[in-house]
């Protein structure tokens, strides 16, 4: 007897029409999704052809930050200074210098309109340097530039110009560069602001973990429930970690500033209050993700609850503290490097001066130095999580 055969249904009107409704909002939400990209262009003003033309006004500004102010060739400076007065007085040549360079300004008293020679000797050969003029109430003023011949001697005579009666001294100058390097100013500031941020990120960290550490045991959930009077705790301090972490650091620095002055105690201050509420998030949460089978003996056993988050709830949590500690130390100094900007200490103050005085290449060595010293820290950081987790 042959098997009846299924019959294949049309397909009734609901689900097409329930496929219909399921296409019609799926092109709505993508329509949606377009209008707000297109609201959002127009409300940035974002500009394409303006980023593309404004990108050779950049050159300079990455010729310096591609090219740190390091380095500097170290020069020997030989300056020897001789007495000259202007007025009525007497004519034989004024000698300085006995070993090495020296000068010789004839005469040694000149009166405007008249004509003084100055030679001089036993400098290095073929270098430039400059004369000046100079008197004990002011600093020496440039007269000419001068340069030595193969010999190391350089003569320069003109007419005096008129000038007030009284004892001045002639210095000449010459810089020779050597084969030598030194750090320059840039890289010597930068090296003291950077040392400057990593201790600032570090007393900005430790002193945050020493306020949070406690607060967090506050703030966890499977510690404080049981009681209503634990549970307004709980949602108290959780409240206090919200607020504490919601406000931007660079708003809690310039408030610092204001209170306690511009300086890097101002960013310490800044750090802190914002790692409490960072670092006691990630604490308590921590604390809340714990095993309950050690805690549950401990506390069959009679132990108080004090000794239940000694015994039970510490030892399986300090990996965890460990850990998120050393990431925030690393956030920390990124963000020191930022809140200096504002006046909070550290290199980003010596950052924002830079640039304020368009010094592209000396801001470049600070950029640089940031980027390593925050590479080097991500490392470290990253290494120590991974020996102790």
């Amino acid at each position: 007897m042959a098997e009846p055969t299924a019959i294949e249904k049309p397909r009734g009107l609901s689900s097409r029409w329930r496929g219909l409704g399921l296409s019609l909002r799926t092109v709505g939400l993508v329509l949606l999704v377009v209008l707000i990209y297109a609201y959002g262009w127009r409300a940035t003003k974002i500009d394409v052809y303006q980023l593309v033309t404004g990108l050779p006004n950049m050159r300079h500004i990455l010729a310096g930050l591609v090219q740190p102010d390091l380095l500097v060739q170290m020069t020997e400076l030989v300056a020897v200074e001789a007495p000259l007065r202007v007025g009525a007085g007497p004519k034989d040549a004024s000698i300085s210098g006995t070993t090495g360079a020296r000068v010789v300004v004839t005469p040694r008293s000149v009166q405007p309109g008249e004509q003084v020679v100055f030679e001089g000797t036993g400098f290095p050969p073929n270098t430039e340097g400059r004369l000046l003029l100079g008197h004990q109430t002011a600093r020496p003023r440039p007269i000419t530039q001068i340069r030595t011949d193969v010999s190391g001697s350089f003569r320069e005579a003109f007419v005096w110009p008129s000038f007030a009666e009284d004892e001045y001294y002639v210095r000449v100058e010459t810089q020779t560069a050597l084969n030598r390097w030194a750090p320059s100013e840039a890289l010597a500031l930068s090296l003291e602001k950077i040392i400057e941020t990593v201790l600032l990120a570090l007393m900005g960290t430790s002193m945050g973990v020493v306020l949070s550490v406690p607060l967090s045991f506050l703030g966890a959930r499977n510690l404080m429930r049981g009681s209503a009077a634990g549970m307004a705790i709980y949602y108290l301090v959780r409240t206090f970690f919200n607020i504490t972490r919601s406000i931007e650091v660079l708003i809690i620095a310039v408030i610092m500033a204001v209170v306690v002055g511009i300086g890097p105690f101002a960013g310490v201050m800044a750090l802190v209050f914002h790692s409490i509420g960072a670092m006691g998030k990630l604490y308590s949460e921590a604390i809340e993700s714990i095993d309950h089978g050690p805690i549950e003996a401990i506390t069959a056993t009679g132990a108080t609850r004090l000794q239940v988050v000694r015994y039970g709830v510490i030892p399986q949590v300090i990996p965890q503290f460990v850990s998120f500690t050393m990431y925030r130390w690393d956030i920390n100094v990124r963000m020191s490097t930022v809140i200096g900007l504002v006046g909070g200490g550290g290199i980003g103050y010596l950052l924002i001066q830079y640039i304020n005085l368009l010094q592209w290449r000396q801001a470049g060595t600070a950029i640089w130095l940031i980027a390593a010293v925050v590479m080097a820290m991500d490392y470290a950081s990253a290494v120590i999580r991974e020996r102790i987790v």
